[in-house]
């Protein structure tokens, strides 16, 4: 993974040459283990007009780079000497005596603090803004990102298969994503790619509900979505279930409605499909079914090294899909006081010719009554 890495810096260094800086300092801390592989925490990178450095404030249980002598290709690790110093202060003082006379940082991610601070510590460099460049180039996956968000959601499937095997009448919903989370864990997982879901009854349908002591009864919609965190990369499912013999007429209305919308933005996404157009097919569904009311403002999201990335599915977002973006289709729709529906998949934008959008979560969309 070395030549990936190396590679990834590379077109970084190109795009910070092109506009003019010689130096950057990349602190997100996605995007420097989308540069650099797993490093410890807070550590940052800069890649410098002389050298790349990854500054840490701790020794790597397992280092993914040398401290020794760096190859051409590998940064050079420097860890602090004391454990209170700023990482990205050290780096930026390494970029003034390296003779950088611009240093590119991502304000996005700075405190206004912690830009002071940079700025204190090389008063000669002139600071300016990278953007969003690292989450630009984080767009579009390689095989292996692919591969790993595959098997998350492998992992997210598993997990939820089981739990729905399982007596859930009577149980709580914090009880439920407890259960949840261990089996992801058991499967494989490095953990949860976010709070897990549980939502019932009124709760049901209801975006980032966090679970309550609210026990699962008969006639409940039970909304649940998780995700799975597998080797950095993130990937999430969400269904929503009847509890009991057999769902209500309204139930099966509403459920109707948010299955056909989900199933609209997933057929809709294609290379070169602007954003917009994706949220728009999805959301116009939902408005015929006559629950324009209810829409959430955004359809879906990218998924990667962060749950939650780009691009961004809303009526607003600008730009077009690419082949190999990972992205969520998650249309709900919350009735106060009653609850609701949530269906959310991960998929990988392919073009028609390679068979269309690739899903990754392939737990059933049937309305099952448990």
């Amino acid at each position: 993974m070395s030549e990936v890495y190396a590679a990834r810096r590379a077109r970084l260094h190109e795009q910070c040459t092109a506009a003019g800086s010689a130096a950057a300092l990349v602190s997100r801390p996605a995007n420097v283990r989308y540069l650099c592989g797993a490093v410890p925490p807070g550590a940052v990178l800069l890649l410098g007009p002389a050298q790349d450095v990854l500054v840490a404030a701790e020794v790597p249980s397992a280092p993914p780079l040398s401290s020794g002598p760096p190859r051409s290709d590998e940064p050079r690790l420097l860890v602090m000497p004391g454990a209170d110093g700023d990482p990205a202060v050290a780096a930026a003082d390494l970029a003034a005596a390296d003779g950088a006379e611009s240093l590119a940082v991502e304000e996005h991610d700075l405190t206004v603090a912690r830009h002071r601070a940079l700025g204190a510590a090389a008063p000669r460099v002139r600071l300016v803004d990278l953007g969003r460049a690292v989450e630009q180039l984080r767009l579009i996956k390689d095989d292996e990102e692919i591969s790993s968000l595959r098997i998350a959601g492998e992992l997210a499937d598993q997990a939820l298969g089981e739990l729905l095997e399982s007596i859930l009448v009577g149980r709580t919903e914090r009880h439920l994503a407890l259960e949840l989370e261990r089996r992801l864990v058991d499967h494989g997982a490095d953990g949860p790619a976010f709070p897990t879901v549980v939502a019932a009854g009124p709760h049901a349908g209801r975006p980032g509900h966090l679970p309550t002591d609210r026990r699962v009864e008969e006639g409940d919609f039970l909304t649940i979505c998780l995700g799975a965190d597998y080797r950095g990369y993130r990937c999430q499912v969400g269904r929503t279930f009847v509890i009991g013999p057999s769902p209500a007429d309204w139930q099966v209305e509403l459920y109707d409605a948010v299955f056909a919308a989900q199933r609209a933005g997933r057929e809709a996404l294609l290379p070169g499909r602007a954003y917009r157009d994706v949220d728009r097919v999805t959301r116009q569904v939902l408005a015929a079914a006559g629950f324009g009311d209810a829409l959430e403002p955004c359809t879906g999201h990218g998924v990667g090294l962060e749950i939650d990335e780009d691009p961004r599915l809303t009526p607003s977002a600008m730009g077009k899909l690419d082949a190999c973006v990972p992205v969520t289709v998650e249309p709900g729709v919350h009735l106060p006081g009653r609850g609701g529906v949530r269906i959310d998949d991960t998929l990988v934008v392919r073009p028609e010719a390679d068979g269309g959008p690739e899903l990754l979560t392939i737990t059933t969309k049937e309305l099952l009554a448990l």
